[in-house]
This record gives structure tokens, sequence and C-alpha cells, in this order.
């Protein structure tokens, strides 16, 4: 079966990058940058600030299908695909925020502006303003500071 030439993999070509994969309908902030093979899933509800830079390999998802799956209730009887145990959650990233290589944004979480996740980190719950955060589950590690002739990177 030929593909139609706007489509990657079944997802339609996007403005970002021809090789991330962005499903759903997310609103992108206007400067926002996303690299390469970045799954960013809009289908919960996403918002992405402006000024924003998704790095190679980012995943965001604002859905799960882990009850559907363990539940062993992926196919309907008439054969279908299961979407009613799907559970979608948004996710908003604010303006100017820095998503590091590989790492993962949660469904439900929002990430505050100014804001540095660390490459590899997993996101699985809010962060605030200014935040510099790492790790597997993240956490706080330092301060983002704004200051007038340029930025200060504070470790906690």
């Amino acid at each position: 079966m030929k593909k139609n030439k706007e489509e990657w993999h079944g997802f339609p070509e996007n403005k970002y990058n021809k090789h991330a994969w962005i499903d759903g309908n997310p609103k992108i902030g206007e400067g926002t940058w996303i690299g390469a093979f970045t799954v960013i899933n809009g289908t919960g509800g996403l918002e992405i600030g402006k000024n924003c830079d998704i790095s190679c390999g980012a995943q965001i998802y604002t859905h799960s299908t882990v009850k559907r799956c363990v539940q062993g209730k992926r196919i309907n009887k008439d054969g279908t695909i299961n979407k009613e145990l799907i559970e979608h959650k948004p996710v908003k990233i604010g303006d100017c925020t820095f998503i590091g290589p590989n790492s993962v944004i949660l469904m439900g979480i929002t990430i505050g502006k100014h804001c540095i996740v660390g490459a590899g980190s997993v996101v699985t719950k809010d962060i605030p303003d200014c935040s510099i955060v790492v790790g597997v589950p993240a956490r706080v590690v330092g301060k983002v500071i704004l200051k007038k002739d340029g930025v200060e990177l504070k470790k906690l």
C-alpha cells in the first residue's frame, strides 16, 4: 500500500521536523524548535509555549493505555480497538522551556516557564517556573535566575 507523500509512518508531515511524530492537535507556540525522533502526543490536550526547545528523542504523552492493556481489553468483541479505556490528561509546557534529549513528560503534567528538564529525565509531577529538574523521576536540583544581562543557573 503506497502512503501519501505527506505522511511518514502514518503521521502527517509537520512544519517542525519531518522526523518528529506529532499526533493530535497540540498548540505549539511561535519560535519553538522540535528535534528529530520526538514523540509528541496531543490527543489529550497539549500546549507548548513560545521559544521552547524540545530536544531529539523527547517524548510527551497526554494519554495512557495502561488500564486497557492490563485488563486485556485492547480489542472489543466486535474486533474494533477499545478506545474507551484510554485515559487522557492535558500537558502544559510554559514559554522558554528546554526539554532535554530523551526526556519523557507524562500525561497531566504542567511545566512552568523558563525551566530546564535534563537529558533522560522522566517528569511525573508538576514543575514550578524557573526550575532545573533531572532524574528518574525528575526532581528539582536548581533554579534559573533571569537577569537583565543574561541568566544564571544555580544549584540548590
